[in-house]
Parts: C-alpha cells; structure tokens; sequence
C-alpha cells in the first residue's frame, strides 16, 4: 500500500494550483481535501491561504477544521495567511485563530516606497540550522505578497524586514510555518518545501 498522500486543506486560497504543481515537481502527490479522517491519515498536511484572516476561519469553523488542525500530529506547514491562521489571532477583522504559534498578525504601515501589501522578493534572515532551510544559505530570496505579517517571536526561525522585522518562517513543536510563497520562491521555495517532506 502506498503511503498517504500530502493533504492539502482546502480553504479556498487562490495559489492551489501553483502548489501543487511546485509539490509534484518535487514527486509527491497532493490531495486537496477537507475530509478529515483523509487529513488525519497524511504524512504530512499544508494549509495554504490567500485572502482576509475573519473569512478564512469562518470557513475552517463551517467544516470544523478549526477543531481539527490545532490536534494534527504529523508535519503541517501553514504558507502565507496560512501562517498567519495558525498564529494567536489577527488584527484583520480582530479575528481569533487557531492558536498554534504565539503571535497576533498585524497589518503593515505603508511608508514612501514602502507600500501595502507587501509583494515581490525580499531576504530571509535565518536561524542557522534549522532543518527547513537546509542547503540554503543563510539569506536566501523569496517571494511574499500579503498586507499582515506575524510579530518575532520565541518560534521565528526566520526574519524578514519590512519598515521593520517580522516573523519570515516559525515553528512550534509539529508545526511549521513560512509567510512567502515557496511555490512562487524559484529554487529556494523548492528547496523548502523539499526538507519540509523529507526532514520532518
């Protein structure tokens, strides 16, 4: 029997096809799925999320993912609001989230030249050895597109600056999480996603 697929939770987000396609570059199977013995029973789970944080748990709440993910075992990676979901809360619609990783996101303050959102390739400033960013070095480029952004925290494995540091990549216990897109983030989001599947 093979092993199960990776389950992708299906909430919605408008970079669905590009990440599968970025996983099955990488061999691996995607199964995008809201079914929650299916979730339950893959190796390891991505929750990927474009759009407004108050919407997004209304429909993980609709389905009773907002239940369920907070109890997952395997690897999970949240990409963008993604990451932002599994943090304490957001400030976009003063919303509560799933509360995995300390942290409540808040919306970046335009500036000149310095607009909302934030989008286009910026460096990551990362913890030297953590295993998500294996064979990169220490300040690789990556793709971000998003208006709220986690602050620093004990789980930050990652930077990036933004009129001022926020929190690029975190991780509690089973929990991963990063704020670009590694499917849009060229070899170095490949690279990513690729220790996520076999490091973890």
């Amino acid at each position: 029997m093979s092993e199960p697929p990776v389950a992708i939770i299906d909430g919605g987000g408008a970079n669905i096809t590009s990440l599968r396609l970025a996983l099955a570059r990488l061999g691996h199977e995607a199964l995008l799925t809201t079914d929650h013995d299916a979730i339950r029973a893959a190796r390891h789970v991505i929750l990927p999320g474009v759009g407004a944080a108050a919407a997004a748990m209304e429909k993980l709440g609709a389905s009773g993912l907002d239940r369920l993910i907070p109890t997952l075992t395997q690897p999970v990676l949240g990409i963008c609001l993604g990451m932002q979901l599994l943090g304490e809360g957001s400030e976009e619609g003063d919303v509560a989230c799933l509360g995995v990783m300390p942290g409540r996101a808040r919306r970046f303050t335009p500036a000149p030249g310095r607009p909302v959102p934030h989008m286009g390739w910026n460096q990551l400033q990362a913890t030297p050895g953590v295993a998500l960013f294996a064979g990169l070095p220490a300040a690789p480029w990556c793709y971000f597109v998003h208006s709220y952004a986690l602050p620093v925290t004990p789980a930050t494995i990652a930077t990036c600056d933004y009129g001022g540091a926020f929190a690029a990549a975190a991780r509690a216990g089973n929990f991963l999480a990063v704020q670009f897109h590694p499917e849009r983030s060229a070899s170095a989001g490949a690279a990513i996603l690729a220790n996520f599947l076999s490091r973890y």
